[in-house]
């Protein structure tokens, strides 16, 4: 039987802003309070998701959230109709209001983690919704986001899902950005890589001094037993706390993997020797040649890395074993970058052709290519079973530009977010989306 790795792309939201709520995030604190262009991110988007559908991967689309978020609002004390619960938080915490606007969910490698059924002991492919919880403007996302996931993923027999973990600290989960999973065919058992900022419990992990470390060690293991994973498919790792300092607020930031390989920078982890031969024993033993490439700091800065998100790039196999990147502009711009990355495609290596996006939108708000995709592995039968709404196809793409052009403003700035009627817009658009990608009723406008 077949199997495939699906990217579901999340579908920008209509409030895409750039309210800098991301400390530790460089470009989000760095593009704080400039006007945005949430028609240009949206489209943005979806250009890439078509790109990669027309090279011939599986291509999904992941719907946005009902911003903003008026029931956050209402918990936080304001009250009155929705236009008087805006009005009212603009004028007395404009900082909540723009938390509450967010349209961070874009970003979907947050989303979730996921298991495929080849990995996990009941054999069906599992989802744990990401409770974010170290961002409040992303702490508000996973009761949607369930429910977004459990409309494209129906089909019991083949979907389990698992609500977001505990929001404490202690069990700080970023989902997807955080863990990759390793195998020599999609659908076969592989290795689930788990890599984390800090120990909630032990103290014998170093912990970053200057940003947050988001992901806990103690939320992975929650996830892993959650799917079901067995001890011998499982690695966790640390992520070196000197370079979440400098910026690296996710692994997804300074490495990726797919398939046999993981391509990362030298200052990524901690005990990286000790990692990577666990991870060569482990997949050894379900027959897997494993690679790793390792970018040296002398070619490619810590500081490069972020600047120019080299590593949140997406890393796709080709029918010829060869594998495709897929970065932003920003590293065609960054000199030192574009030649590593000229030289590592002509070495006659894995990584045979580099592909760039403009995706300037997302990136000044801190997301890149791989930030704005959930990595899902199915065989033929579970791919039948997902919602074939949610599937790219070019009549697909055609509606969803069509409705991008019809619902979305071109200009955004923090006064814009008072404007009841951007409420308004938001429901109107996301009522029509959902009978676009047959998702049924999902947002609490649609619900209560």
């Amino acid at each position: 039987m077949k199997s495939y790795e699906v990217n579901f792309d999340g579908l920008v939201g209509p409030t895409h802003n750039y309210g800098g709520l991301s400390y530790g995030n460089v470009a989000s604190q760095s593009n704080s309070q400039q006007s945005s262009n949430p028609k240009e991110a949206a489209l943005q988007g979806l250009a890439k998701m078509k790109a990669l559908m027309e090279m011939g991967f599986q291509q999904g689309v992941l719907a946005p959230q009902e911003r903003p978020d008026v029931a956050a609002l209402r918990r936080l004390g304001f009250s009155g109709t929705d236009a008087q619960v805006i009005e009212r938080a603009a004028k007395e915490a404009m900082p909540l209001l723009v938390a509450s606007c967010s349209a961070s969910s874009m970003w979907v490698a947050n989303a979730a983690t996921v298991s495929p059924s080849a990995d996990t002991a009941d054999g069906r492919v599992h989802f744990t919704a990401a409770n974010l919880n170290c961002k409040y403007h992303r702490s508000i996302e996973h009761p949607t986001t369930s429910r977004v996931l459990g409309a494209m993923f129906a089909n019991q027999q083949h979907f389990a899902h698992h609500a977001a973990l505990p929001a404490v600290a202690q069990f700080g989960d970023e989902g997807a950005a955080n863990h990759t999973r390793f195998c020599r065919e999609y659908g076969e058992a592989g290795v689930e890589f788990f890599v984390f900022g800090r120990s909630a419990f032990d103290n014998r992990y170093p912990a970053p001094q200057k940003y947050p470390a988001r992901q806990t060690l103690e939320a992975s293991q929650a996830v892993a037993r959650l799917h079901g994973l067995r001890d011998e498919g499982v690695v966790y790792a640390q992520q070196n706390p000197g370079v979440i300092d400098q910026g690296v607020f996710h692994n997804d930031v300074i490495a990726v993997g797919n398939g046999e390989a993981l391509f990362y920078h030298e200052d990524a982890f901690l005990d990286t020797e000790q990692m990577l031969a666990e991870l060569q024993g482990k997949l050894a033993r379900v027959g897997s040649n494993f690679q790793s490439i390792c970018v040296p700091r002398s070619a490619v800065t810590v500081d490069d890395a972020v600047r120019s998100y080299l590593f949140n790039s997406q890393l796709l196999s080709r029918p010829d074993g060869s594998m495709l990147l897929i970065v932003p502009q920003e590293c065609q711009a960054n000199e030192r970058v574009w030649n590593y990355l000229q030289g590592l495609t002509s070495s006659g290596g894995l990584i045979r052709e580099v592909k760039v996006f403009d995706l300037k939108q997302s990136m000044q708000n801190g997301g890149g290519p791989a930030c704005l995709r959930l990595r899902v592995a199915l065989n033929e039968t579970e791919l039948a079973a997902v919602n074939p709404g949610v599937i790219m196809t070019a009549p697909l793409y055609g509606s969803l530009t069509a409705w991008v052009e019809k619902h979305y403003r071109d200009r955004l700035s923090e006064t814009d977010l008072a404007d009841p009627q951007l409420l308004l817009e938001c429901r109107t658009a996301l009522d029509e989306l959902t009978q676009i990608l047959k998702l049924g009723a999902v947002y609490p406008f649609q619900i209560n």
